[in-house]
């Protein structure tokens, strides 16, 4: 579509253009008027700061949509077709504000059609289209014919609306060019530099009657701009809001380090958790908004997988159909919600959303990570537990007996009569009580000291260090629970008790440098204890082992050689971009053959013991760490290498459970290394 033209116009197209648009743009708006009150319900939340460097990467974003590719297999090649989406109506979007409103509305129609920006604007408009409307048929395809399993229910007739729509509108306006060229009135400005596509349809158009053409031109002109005002409206009033609001929920996603969760204001809040909609912030109901309903994180999602009633996507899509329900009623009501029966809003831990979606979930992140519009997952699940356990005092039986675990004996492990340093005997290490000049510490975390079987690891870690020369202690007993498991199952106010109290012990000592074998303890001191004042530097093992092995600290003399397989932990890899430290290890060892399981890397497969998992039943649908055992069965390998002690713990038991003890064991990266350079170890 060229820009408006008085050819196609004349006074009275003039009136009917701008009564049309005034009347898409009046329903648009309002539309968007009343879902942005929606978001006015929610708590607040501050996503404002940075705005120059939240642009930036919004624009990078949607030019480049790396998110789109990061899964990109080629068995799933939708992420091609959503990244042109973008580019496409970001292209599009442009041309007709800067090209048709403002030129048709304010009289720039010569002078913009003149600039060099509508040259090559027009020459990348006109390259696009065809890749555009490929992208849609491809997109009808798999939609109504080829079906995808994580697009089941997803045949909607909205669905087919908007992909026509995408086909109509490039389609219309190339055309529209096209008949422009064969009358001999290309855009001005091209001069004889016209644009391949459209230049090559004119010739359609070669022996058709002048007046048949400008007829075309017209009809192209007033068909494609009904279209484009259409889209708009519809979009606006359909679950394709998406379009608009992930633009925005880019630029607003969170400032926090990846997979951290937001804290709670314990001494200002009047609730904890999310009871109501209304309890969720603003940022969190876009993006409900902002949902693709692309199925990718219901792909990825280990409790969907396993037959467990949690979906990422449905639960999305469940609250965000609430919202539109209840919405309307609380905004006459003053945002005020009640607890009687004929309230206008429904409970939703329980209520909306099932007590057995809420206490499926992992929190291994994978729903976060492949996100393309960057909907935060995990931190309305995490909400919706803390209401069920902060204020409703719900929880699963064995994950309560791990709080109150960790309340009175400082670790979640119910009965264990182990202390914090049997582990330590005749390895001869310091605690920091009896020496503090250390430059390192060993965070051996609750299950390393007290777990039988990841003991042995803590051993190998130890020895390991002690080998290399490494200058460590350790807290011993005044070491307590970093509360990861708490903070995960809901427990806000036990997490941050168990924040401060280790904080003041690592300040007291002065302690700078962290390393420790457990991922979730990593992620905790890494990432979340820094908004309660404890700044550390904080080395995973796996890190600590490969720098070792490459500065020569570390000398590889022998190895049981072998097929291994790595498996990724959630919290080391997902949330914290670890992954070729432990395979660096692993390649070290002489006579190992590493070999990667299907779902490696970004695209790691949940051991299951995540989001305090480790602490409850797994009574409905298959176990996921049995899942993954059988997914590094079929690799040939007759070793399970992890870096993660809930992983292994996962790992022992799910192999004892299938019978593969004879033909496969899970190791940990250390105990490998160890065996390696030192048998005594």
């Amino acid at each position: 579509m060229a820009p408006v033209s008085m050819t196609y116009l004349g006074i009275p197209g003039y009136a009917i253009f701008w009564f049309l648009t005034a009347l898409a743009l009046s329903l648009f708006c309002y539309r968007i008027y009343r879902l942005v009150r929606h978001l006015s319900l929610g708590r607040k939340e501050e996503r404002f700061g940075q705005k120059g460097r939240r642009a930036l990467s919004t624009l990078v974003t949607l030019l480049v949509h790396w998110d789109q590719f990061k899964y990109f297999t080629p068995k799933d090649r939708a992420g091609i077709t959503h990244a042109i989406f973008p580019l496409g109506f970001l292209a599009f979007a442009i041309f007709y504000l800067v090209f048709v409103i403002i030129s048709a509305g304010f009289g720039f129609s010569g002078t913009l059609e003149a600039t060099v920006f509508f040259y090559y604007y027009t020459w990348i408009i006109d390259l696009i289209t065809p890749v555009v409307i490929i992208a849609a048929l491809w997109g009808i395809v798999r939609r109504y014919i080829a079906k995808p399993p994580r697009l089941k229910g997803e045949q909607s007739i909205e669905a087919l609306v908007i992909l026509l729509t995408v086909i109509i509108i490039p389609a219309t306006y190339i055309f529209k060019i096209a008949t422009d060229i064969a009358l001999g009135q290309p855009p001005v400005g091209l001069g004889t530099a016209l644009p391949p596509i459209s230049t090559a349809l004119s010739n359609l158009f070669s022996d058709i009657s002048t007046g048949s053409v400008q007829a075309a031109n017209t009809a192209l002109f007033w068909g494609n701009w009904a279209v484009v005002l259409f889209a708009l409206v519809f979009i606006a009033y359909s679950r394709f809001l998406h379009i608009i609001a992930s633009l925005f929920n880019i630029f607003f996603r969170s400032p926090l380090p990846r997979g951290t969760l937001r804290s709670i204001d314990l001494e200002a809040a009047e609730s904890f958790g999310a009871a109501s909609i209304t309890d969720l912030t603003w940022k969190q109901m876009l993006d409900l908004y902002a949902c693709v309903s692309c199925g990718k994180c219901q792909d990825t999602c280990p409790a969907t997988a396993s037959g467990k009633p949690l979906n990422p996507k449905n639960l999305i899509q469940d609250l965000k159909k609430h919202l539109l329900e209840v919405g309307p009623k609380l905004l006459k009501a003053g945002g005020k919600t009640v607890a009687a029966d004929d309230s206008p809003t429904l409970i939703l831990p329980g209520g909306v959303i099932s007590r057995d979606e809420i206490w499926a979930c992992t929190t291994c992140r994978a729903c976060d990570d492949i996100c393309p519009v960057y909907v935060e997952h995990i931190d309305k699940i995490i909400d919706l537990r803390r209401n069920l356990v902060m204020e409703q005092a719900s929880i699963p039986e064995p994950a309560e007996a791990a709080l109150r675990s960790i309340e009175a004996r400082g670790h979640p492990w119910r009965g264990s009569t182990a202390s914090r340093t049997d582990w330590a005997k005749g390895l001869d290490i310091k605690t920091l009580a009896e020496n503090s000049d250390m430059d390192t510490l060993l965070w051996v975390g609750c299950t390393g000291a007290l777990e039988e079987r990841s003991i042995r690891v803590t051993r190998s870690v130890a020895g390991i260090l002690k080998l290399a020369g490494v200058d460590f202690g350790i807290l011993g007993s005044q070491e307590s629970c970093c509360g990861e498991p708490a903070r995960r199952l809901g427990n806000e106010y036990l997490f941050q008790m168990q924040a401060e109290r280790n904080i003041k012990t690592l300040n007291d000592y002065g302690i700078k440098k962290i390393v420790t074998a457990c991922p979730h303890g990593y992620n905790t001191l890494k990432n979340e204890y820094p908004g309660f004042g404890g700044r550390f530097e904080v080395i995973h093992h796996s890190q600590l082992i490969a720098r070792l092995i490459q500065e020569g600290r570390l000398k590889i003399t022998s190895s049981t050689g072998g097929v291994i397989t790595y498996h990724d932990p959630c919290y080391l890899g997902r949330y914290n971009d670890i992954f070729k430290p432990p395979r660096q290890i692993l390649k070290s060892l002489p006579g190992v053959k590493l070999v990667e399981m299907e779902a490696s890397g970004r695209r790691s497969l949940c051991c299951g013991g995540g989001g305090g998992r480790m602490w409850q039943e797994e009574t409905i649908g298959s176990r996921i760490s049995e899942m993954r055992i059988e997914q590094a069965i079929k690799t040939g390998a007759g070793t399970i290498a992890t870096a993660c002690p809930f992983c292994l713990q996962m790992f022992d038991d799910a192999i004892k459970a299938r019978g593969y003890e004879e033909s496969l064991k899970a190791m940990d990266i250390a105990e490998l290394v160890a065996r390696a350079i030192t048998p005594e170890v």
